[in-house]
Formats: structure tokens, C-alpha cells, sequence
């Protein structure tokens, strides 16, 4: 009789167990900073998984065949928007068959609702190199336009798991506080050095540039996605000069020969930030993430 009883106490843990499992929510993220924001707010509710690991091009991450089961299992994917993920977003969401994920279906998740993009071109032409038409997508680099990404992502989990309502929302509010904490950190790290200047590989910066008052100078690149030219390099090496810019990034995605040179000719540091968490080492969350853009910032400057 108290083996009948065992066995029935552990089958029903086990069932509960499974019901637990199987009532979370399932969703992929393309990039790692959107995947450590969709954590914060489903907590315990959520499964979370990554298309990209930090390290990759936000605009190519690797398709790998292993994707379309887990898209095609997935109850919402998670994405920056403004045609980031063109490169191989809609191909494996077409692969995935995945219903419930495709464009204007609730779940699919445009981060970018509600954000007003910067450098939205005028002209798509191919000749201007791998031109956003609807605007840079690298919004995530200003903390306060992630805070729009983060009620974007509760909003999208409330929607599919009403049931969790109330955990959804005091995860967001409790996340956004401490992102507004961070934020008046950051501001206070980076105040002294308004105006400053510097360039880097990618058009990443715009939006953190803007945000924290630094002047975003240029790109090593010669357009979007294209190489630089040896008099690219020198034409920016000689402004660099006249203009005292003092300031190179790498992103890491990139490779750090050109960078480094343009930095030693022009008497500029070269500084290595990550675009999304996972980029360098200690950066696996997205507040980790701009805390290390920040403080490489000012450790740069002060020298």
C-alpha cells in the first residue's frame, strides 16, 4: 500500500513537473540583448534562446540547420527590427512553419515598435553599400530606447500567457527601475566628456552618441558593409589629425589590423566594445554589456 502511495506521489510530481515545463513560454531571440531583456521579464515563465551568441554580425548571424525546429516550436521570436536581421531572419521563419511567427502575427515581436529610427536613408540604392531602408537598427546601444524594447517584449508575453499577468509586469517595472538606476550612472560617468569625438568600424554608435552627448565622427568603413578603401583610410586618418579625434573603436565582429593602424597614426586609443552582451568576456547581460562600453569610455578618456 505505501509503495502504491509512493508511486502515485512520484507520477504526480512528475506531471507537475511536465504541466510546469510545458506551460512556459518559448521564445527565440535573434540577438543576446534582446534575449537577456525577454529573462528579465518572463523570470521563471519563459524559455529563452539565441540565434546569435554575442560575437557575430548583428546583420548575419550563421544560419544553422539546428534553428528551424527551434523556431518552429517557439510561441514568440524576438526581434530588433528595422530590417536588422534581413540577412537570415525570414529565411528560417519560413522554414520553421511555423504560424505564429511570421510578420504581423502576435508572435512575432518587433522590438522596434514605437522607436523613431536615426539615418533613414533617402535613397536604397546598392551602390550606397547595405543601406537600411528603414533606418539604423542599432538602437539597443541607448539604454533609454531599450526601456521601449523591454515593454514591447512584457507586452508580447502578456498577450500570449495573460495568465501571468501580474509577474510580467512587476518583472518589467522592477527591471526598468534598475535600468533607470544604471542609466543616471552612466550619464554621470560620461558627463565630463561631452563633445568628445571618435569613430569606429560600423555605424553602431549613433544612438548611444546621441544619447550620452558624445559626436559620433564617422566609420572606418566606406559604406555600410563595405570594405575601406586605402584612401578612405587616409582621408580619415588626415580629418582624425586636423580634428583631434581621440578615439577608435573596434567592435569586435571586426578585424583589428585597420583599426589599430588608423589609431597609431593618428596618436588616438583604440578600445574594443561589444554590440550586444556575449561580445567580450564579462559581458553576458545587457546591463553588464553598457556598463563595460561606459567605463571603457571614461578609462579611455582619462588617460
Amino acid at each position: 500500500m505505501k509503495m502504491k502511495l509512493f508511486l502515485a506521489a512520484l507520477i504526480a510530481a512528475l506531471l507537475g513537473t511536465t504541466q510546469v515545463n510545458a506551460a512556459k513560454v518559448r521564445v527565440v531571440a535573434t540577438l543576446t540583448d534582446l534575449a537577456d531583456l525577454t529573462r528579465n521579464v518572463g523570470g521563471e515563465f519563459v524559455e529563452v534562446r539565441s540565434l546569435a551568441t554575442g560575437i557575430e554580425d548583428t546583420h548575419g548571424v550563421p544560419m544553422k540547420p539546428s534553428f528551424v525546429p527551434l523556431l518552429n516550436r517557439a510561441d514568440l521570436v524576438v526581434l530588433v527590427g528595422f530590417d536588422c536581421e534581413h540577412a537570415f531572419l525570414p529565411a528560417l521563419l519560413e522554414a520553421s512553419k511555423n504560424p505564429k511567427l511570421q510578420p504581423g502575427k502576435p508572435g512575432y515581436v518587433d522590438c522596434s515598435k514605437g522607436i523613431s529610427p536615426l539615418e533613414v536613408p533617402k535613397s536604397t540604392d546598392h551602390s550606397e553599400g547595405d543601406v537600411h531602408p528603414f533606418g539604423n537598427p542599432h538602437y539597443m546601444l541607448d539604454p533609454v530606447l531599450a526601456k521601449t524594447a523591454v515593454r514591447n517584449i512584457c507586452d508580447a508575453l502578456v498577450a500570449v500567457a495573460p495568465e501571468h499577468e501580474a509577474d510580467f509586469v512587476k518583472n518589467r517595472d522592477v527591471y526598468l527601475a534598475k535600468l533607470d538606476a544604471k542609466f543616471v550612472e552612466w550619464q554621470a560617468a560620461l558627463a565630463p566628456f561631452k563633445g568628445t569625438k571618435f569613430v569606429s568600424y560600423h555605424g553602431h554608435w549613433h544612438y548611444f552618441a546621441q544619447r550620452f552627448g558624445l559626436v559620433y565622427y564617422g566609420t572606418i568603413e566606406l559604406k555600410p558593409g563595405v570594405d575601406p578603401t586605402a584612401r578612405h583610410i587616409e582621408g580619415l586618418v588626415s580629418s582624425m589629425k586636423a580634428d583631434h579625434v581621440p578615439i577608435v573603436v573596434r567592435e569586435p565582429q571586426f578585424p583589428e589590423k585597420v583599426p589599430a593602424l588608423i589609431a597609431k597614426q593618428t596618436g588616438a586609443t583604440l578600445i574594443k566594445l561589444p554590440i550586444m552582451p556575449g561580445g567580450v568576456p564579462d559581458t553576458e547581460t545587457y546591463i553588464a554589456e553598457m556598463d563595460y562600453i561606459v567605463h571603457s569610455f571614461v578609462s579611455a578618456l582619462q588617460k
